[in-house]
């Protein structure tokens, strides 16, 4: 606030066009808002003819940030330390005793906004003139045309022209003359945004001419062909985007249900786990180092979530799941059982209540592929992870002496023990396998969703039947079970609704289970020899 007085002060021996104490009294102290919005607007109007006056952007800066006081008919900016200046003159001046805030509601905000941004166009700053005048397109008003037309004569950014161009456009809407509405709906038809497209259909509504009604109506046909391929694009990636999820979520089971045949129903409970190792690791970066290093909690989360989730599961594995072998059923029950344990010992630690975990700022924002589709950052990193993960356990399984014993335990335990391999180990470090990528499941749905006791749940029924379509102990069949489904599931709540796409999906997965119980591929594994 120093500098704004300071500013004020030097502003003062400036140009004949100074913002005048009656003018700042009218801005701030006007008994009704409507009074105000209009003094503020025609001070505004005002430099579309005039020498543009810094001191108008710092007072409404100042009114804007609510260090406005107003007595005896004039208007003071007050600073941080108190100290007063002469809002007219930006001389420093003695606050009277009786002068008073001055309150601003929303309306009056978006008023002050939209004068800032007028007064932003003659600015040096490219940037904020591309800002600027976004704004004035996204909300236009015909008296503001005198001062476009002004910004636009000095402009010399192409990307500010097209917005300032817009932005006319959008204000002659509403003229008298129909030439300017149609001539606005031609220039305003090659701008094919979903902000447009509602900017025409307004006017459409209130349009009387059959003739502009008419170039309307073509105008909107074309707009909505054009984002058409925006939200088919962005169904499918949303479809991908849930399939690996889906993929994430299943892969652990695809290992311990898949190859193991361990009906596991404490699987959606070690997910949990990974996502609240995550969060531990965010409140560790938060509280013991610097915040600039913030950004790279997510990278010791993986493993931590990894590691968390595998030593439950391998606990699980040595206290309960060993005794169970070949006894699915009682597998079943004890690890319903344990997933209730684990749900309220997390109530107990952490609270009912959901946690927050945050985004890193690396995947905060989203990429801008078309006007009405932009991916978000968080969405494609965790589907390039999902796919990260999937070839490490497939090099796992494939190409390690671990994926060995495990496929040699799964087709013949007698053999592979006769032959010298440990299977009760390897039985430990499978299903600590399995639970580890369920934690890494965890991990990348506490970037998407909140994390809370009941975040396995959402997620334990749809593992099994990623598990099932894809062929029990097949990755591949996983991967395109998890797919396939996510993309179904997304198309088909655009055409019906989440409900019935639901309902839908699960029909499709009895009847095509009905004609083909293996799956997608053939069944292997244990299973296959009980």
């Amino acid at each position: 606030m120093r500098a704004t007085a300071a500013a004020l002060s030097l502003l003062a021996s400036f140009g004949a066009h100074a913002l005048t104490a009656d003018q700042a009294f009218r801005m701030a102290g006007a008994e009704e808002a409507e009074q105000r919005a209009a003094a503020i607007t025609q001070a505004v109007q005002a430099q579309a003819s005039q020498v543009p006056d810094a001191r108008l952007g710092i007072f409404l800066k100042a009114l804007a940030d609510d260090a406005v006081k107003t007595a005896g008919g004039k208007a003071y900016i007050v600073g941080t330390d108190d100290k007063a200046v002469d809002a007219a003159t930006g001389a420093p001046a003695t606050l009277p005793a009786d002068a008073e805030d001055v309150v601003n509601n929303n309306y009056l905000r978006g008023v002050i906004d939209i004068a800032q941004a007028a007064l932003a166009l003659s600015g040096p700053d490219v940037g904020e003139r591309r800002t600027a005048a976004a704004r004035l397109a996204a909300e236009p008003d015909a008296s503001r045309i005198e001062l476009i037309d002004k910004a636009l004569a000095n402009e010399q950014d192409d990307g500010v022209k097209a917005l300032l161009e817009r932005a006319k456009a959008a204000s002659l809407l509403a003229s008298d003359v129909r030439d300017q509405r149609m001539q606005a709906v031609g220039v305003l038809a090659r701008d094919r945004t979903p902000e447009t497209q509602l900017l025409l259909n307004q006017r459409l509504a209130d349009e009387q001419d059959p003739a502009v009604r008419k170039v309307l109506q073509r105008a909107l046909a074309e707009i909505a062909d054009n984002l058409a391929w925006g939200e088919r694009l962005g169904e499918i990636f949303s479809g991908i985007s849930l399939g690996s999820v889906l993929l994430l979520a299943a892969l652990g089971l695809a290992i311990t249900y898949g190859l193991m045949g361990v009906i596991n129903m404490a699987h959606g409970e070690l997910i949990m786990i990974g996502a609240y190792a995550t969060y531990m690791v965010q409140v560790a970066f938060q509280r013991f180092l610097p915040e600039a290093l913030f950004g790279w909690y997510l990278v010791l989360a993986i493993p931590v979530a990894f590691l968390a989730s595998a030593l439950v599961g391998a606990m699980l594995e040595r206290g309960v799941i060993r005794f169970l072998y070949g006894r699915p059923l009682e597998t079943l029950l004890a690890t319903f059982g344990i997933s209730l344990v684990l749900q309220q010992t997390v109530r107990s630690l952490f609270g009912a209540q959901n946690v927050g975990v945050e985004n890193p700022s690396w995947m905060s924002g989203g990429l801008a592929l078309l006007p009405n589709l932009t991916l978000p950052w968080n969405r494609i990193c965790i589907v390039i992870f999902a796919f990260l993960v999937l070839g490490g356990v497939a090099f796992m399984i494939a190409r390690t002496r671990l994926g060995l014993f495990v496929r040699g335990v799964t087709q013949n335990r007698a053999m592979a023990s006769c032959v010298g391999v440990n299977t009760a180990r390897t039985d430990t470090y499978a299903f600590a396998l399995g639970s580890g990528i369920a934690g890494l499941a965890g991990c990348a749905l506490s970037q998407i969703g909140n994390v809370g006791p009941d975040l396995g749940q959402n997620y334990i029924v749809d593992s099994f039947l990623v598990v099932v379509l894809g062929g029990v102990g097949q990755l591949a069949g996983t991967v395109y079970a998890a797919l396939g489904l996510g993309v179904l599931g997304k198309l088909l709540e655009g055409w019906t609704g989440a409900v019935l796409a639901k309902i839908a999906v699960l029909l499709f997965i009895v009847i095509f289970i009905q004609k083909r119980p293996q799956g997608i591929f053939a069944l292997k594994g244990r299973s296959a020899e009980a």
